[in-house]
């Protein structure tokens, strides 16, 4: 069953016609039919021609998804609850704009939103990027936005595993935005999806950057916040995830780091509705069926199994009793110093690695082999430490 010629008509009309009170119209649109509405609204946009519309992204290989549709995700019916209580909000679009090889009903069957700022550190956008990597691995769609920082980290990693992706716009899906984010965009519709629930050509301005937050909260299973600020718009679609009973996960970072002041609060003020993860496996516990648990690394395992491939490199290189500025071990790794400075704050707070001077040097925990090896080497500080 598809939605009707009538039903995509006046969905695709409501899409370009309403931008403010969407919550209100879509009450009615599910009381009463999008047709009736658009009937009523009609004669207020003398300018909105549906039908231009559809044909303009056809001509692009785009198309209209709409309620109706085979490929309309069920999930996205969730967010009719929005627009009902005491904080109305839109609730569920009228319909998608989408350009892409993907189906969107299929893909968000296993889906997972990563979302974060745009103001990302090194740490974050290589968290993000192995995160969303380690999940498309395991069949997982990753849902972001296309913004600078975590959100194309987010989409990068997927792509580099060969996995589908889908970027959700706050304005048409015509227009590339951030600009320099096109070919990305290009990469996303090879792979996955670009949708929008703007009409094309509409530019994107910050009420539908906050709308549009609710439609990548909607078409996954959880929501995984890894940097954001205290103001960061990402803890928007947290918001939405929480109200729409979807899990919600957050990576923590450095405890200095203004970048993850907005995880570290959202792990204390509401502990008991997120989850603190640490890479995929994890967020495959919470989200994923029975037999995805995540596998913890046995007592004997070796001190750096389990750590990034980056991390355990920089750690190889990193002397002992001499201390190296984070500039000199860059340029050991081939990696921008920012990168390595960045990663040094996690590794210090798990004490493998202390500060000495303008360097860094490996810990007696950080040199330890095995975990009886850093058991012993714990002890060894501890003993040192309390020696009169």
């Amino acid at each position: 069953m598809t939605a009707t010629d009538s039903e995509r008509l006046a969905r695709a009309a409501l899409s370009r016609a309403v931008n403010s009170d969407r919550s209100a119209v879509g009450v009615e649109v599910a009381r009463r039919g999008a047709v009736a509405v658009w009937a009523d609204l009609r004669g207020r946009y003398p300018d909105v021609d549906p039908e231009h519309d559809l044909g303009l992204l056809a001509a692009l290989d785009g198309r209209f998804i709409c309620p109706g549709d085979p490929e309309w995700p069920s999930v996205l019916i969730a967010l009719g609850r929005l627009s009902d209580g005491p904080e109305p909000e839109a609730g569920e679009p009228f319909g998608l704009w989408a350009r892409g090889e993907g189906d969107l009903s299929r893909l968000c069957e296993r889906a997972v939103a990563v979302v974060g700022s745009r103001a990302a550190t090194a740490y974050g956008t290589t968290i993000a990027a192995d995160l969303a990597a380690g999940l498309a691995d395991r069949g997982w769609t990753i849902v972001s936005g296309a913004a600078f920082g975590i959100d194309a980290a987010a989409h990068h990693g997927a792509l580099a595993a060969a996995g589908p992706t889908i970027a959700v716009l706050a304005g048409g899906v015509d227009i590339a935005y951030p600009r320099a984010h096109t070919e990305l965009l290009a990469r996303i519709r090879d792979n996955g999806l670009v949708v929008s629930e703007a009409a094309p050509g509409s530019p994107p301005y910050r009420g539908r950057f906050l709308t549009r937050n609710r439609i990548i909260a909607g078409l996954a299973r959880g929501t995984v916040l890894v940097e954001a600020g205290h103001r960061s718009g990402a803890l928007n679609t947290v918001r939405h995830a929480r109200r729409l009973g979807r899990v919600v996960m957050a990576v923590p970072g450095p405890v200095t780091s203004a970048a993850s002041v907005g995880c570290h609060r959202l792990l204390r003020t509401h502990r008991e509705q997120t989850v603190l993860v640490t890479d995929a496996a994890e967020v495959c516990e919470e989200i994923g069926g029975i037999g995805e648990l995540a596998e913890y690394p046995p007592a004997d395992t070796g001190s750096r199994d389990g750590l990034p491939e980056l991390v355990r490199r920089m750690l190889d290189v990193m002397p002992a009793r001499s201390s190296v500025g984070a500039a000199v071990l860059a340029q050991r790794l081939g990696e921008r110093p920012e990168t390595v400075q960045a990663l040094m704050g996690p590794l210090v707070v798990e004490g493998l690695v202390e500060l000495r001077g303008d360097g860094y040097r490996l810990t007696a925990l950080g040199r330890a082999p095995s975990a009886a090896g850093r058991a012993g080497a714990a002890d060894e500080a501890g003993a040192t430490g309390t020696a009169g």
